[in-house]
Order: structure tokens, then C-alpha cells, then sequence
């Protein structure tokens, strides 16, 4: 099973700047690929970039071109830089990964417990 951790969030003024970091933990064989959401009460988990190890990445519309998803395999840390925030960009951020297990085992969806982001106006 693999365990995310979050860290990075808290409060920042209209326009500032935030770096989010996450990292995996546990028994497994390597992680596959790494995502940040974004969840605000009332409102479905939003994708904000995912990250395929060796692979692509994807954004999604909230933050496009505000924000700059890394991975570092040496550390099964992901981080999440993002620019220009804005008060609509306050909420829960949560970590996600996929993972190949012990066995070879293709694993989905761990998911952090999430960090709040809150931007002032």
C-alpha cells in the first residue's frame, strides 16, 4: 500500500506564490504516476496535473498555465508549484498516485489526506 503526505499549503495574498509538496510512502514496487487535486466544499475533486513518471502530463483548466507539476523519482515526491493565485484557487489540495505493487500488480488511487490552500484578496 502506498501512504501520501502532503505539505506546502496554507494562506497566501491574492497573486502570490505557493509550492506544494507530496510524498509516497510504504511497500511497493514504484509509483507509476502523480496528481494534484483540488476539492471546495459542495463541489466535485477537480484535476489540477498529473504526471506520468518517463511519461506525459496533463493540466487541468483551473490552474493551466499557473502551475508547474514535478516529479522526483528519487524521492517519490512530487511538487506543485503554482503562481498568480487567485481567491477562487482556495481549497483542499490532495496528492494521488498510481503504483505497481511487490507482485507487479498495477494499483490505483492512494490518496492523501490534503492540504488547504486559502488566497486572500
Amino acid at each position: 500500500q502506498v501512504q501520501l503526505v502532503e505539505s506546502g499549503g496554507g494562506l497566501v495574498q491574492y497573486g502570490g506564490s505557493l509550492r506544494l509538496s507530496c510524498t509516497a510512502s510504504g511497500t511497493f514496487s514504484r509509483i507509476y504516476s502523480m496528481a494534484w487535486y483540488r476539492q471546495t466544499p459542495g463541489q466535485r475533486r477537480e484535476l489540477v496535473a498529473h504526471s506520468i513518471y518517463g511519461g506525459s502530463t496533463t493540466y487541468g483548466d483551473s490552474l493551466k498555465g499557473r502551475c508547474t507539476i514535478s516529479l522526483d523519482n528519487t524521492k517519490d515526491t512530487t511538487y506543485l508549484e503554482m503562481s498568480g493565485l487567485k481567491p477562487e484557487d482556495t481549497a483542499v489540495y490532495y496528492c494521488n498516485a498510481d503504483w505497481f505493487d511487490t507482485t507487479g500488480g498495477f494499483r490505483r488511487d492512494a490518496w492523501g489526506r490534503g492540504t488547504q490552500v486559502t488566497v486572500s484578496s
